[in-house]
């Protein structure tokens, strides 16, 4: 499967000089816009110069600025695909389930490729610490993903809610975030704007966000502490978001073993209630 540059980047970054690492993160955030600018107008941007950004393509594995450029058109395309421009011939896939199954397998593969461990575990460690409240929504297809990893997190710790209902809400919510809490959000294409602009608001404010999002990230990523981007795309009209609940998962798991006695404990008193 071919890498997409956001994944590249989150593969190499760790190698690249100080002035390279401005590039990638300018690209990051605003993600794909700023690599679709002249090469003049992306360092400047970057405030690096135009050879440092020749060399942070080259070290992504471009021959050239044109061929990063096509690259990242090509992205673009993909990121605006709605399901009715992905609707397939039904002769293309036969009826078969196999093709559906070895993409999503595929899918969570790579997607835990371009992982780290020290990402995962710095993740699972900000959302195990007591010190503030922690807030999960999502988009109209990802929302299910952030109510299912709250109702896991809110037995182990409190003061874990679900964001519901109509964007209104989630604004007033924001009157009660700050700068020791953590918002975490699952967004793919077609990025949603409401979505979009409660991270802007809640960034103002100071709040942490994880943003959970697809290879072609949501333009979320540049108020975000911590970025998981997950392969979505399957042979269907329709994404695939099981490799980011299995990466849910994987946090839950992390966060009930770093609260392993107090997380023990609240299950024991929630049971007793019952």
């Amino acid at each position: 499967m071919i890498s997409s540059i956001a994944e590249l980047i989150s593969d190499r970054i760790g190698t690249m000089p100080a002035g390279e690492r401005r590039a990638a993160q300018t690209l990051i955030a605003n993600y794909p816009l700023t690599g679709l600018k002249t090469v003049a107008e992306f360092s400047a941007a970057a405030g690096v110069s135009s050879p440092t950004i020749l060399r942070f393509v080259a070290r992504l594995g471009f021959q050239n600025y044109p061929e990063f450029q096509s690259a990242l058109q090509d992205e673009l395309a993909a990121q605006l695909q709605s399901p009715a421009s992905r609707t397939l011939n039904p002769s293309s896939v036969g009826g078969a389930v196999s093709p559906m199954l070895e993409a999503t397998l595929d899918n969570m593969r790579e997607t835990f490729r371009h992982l780290t461990d020290r990402q995962l575990a710095d993740i699972a460690t900000r959302l195990a610490e007591r010190r503030g409240k922690t807030f999960l929504i999502g988009g109209r297809f990802t929302d299910p993903l952030a109510r299912y990893m709250a109702a896991h997190l809110a037995i182990i710790q409190p003061d874990v809610y679900h964001l519901a209902g109509q964007e209104s809400i989630w604004r007033d919510r924001l009157i009660d975030m700050g700068k020791r809490d953590v918002l975490v959000i699952f967004d793919i294409r077609r990025y949603q704007e409401s979505l979009v602009r409660f991270a802007e608001k809640a960034h103002q404010r100071g709040v942490q966000i994880i943003l959970f999002t697809d290879q072609w990230l949501s333009p979320i990523a540049r108020f975000a502490r911590h970025v998981i981007a997950g392969r979505t795309a399957v042979p269907s009209a329709w994404d695939s978001s099981a490799a980011l609940f299995v990466v849910a998962e994987t946090l839950i798991a992390a966060v009930t073993r770093q609260l392993e006695a107090a997380g023990a404990k609240r299950m024991r008193d929630l049971e007793s209630l019952r």
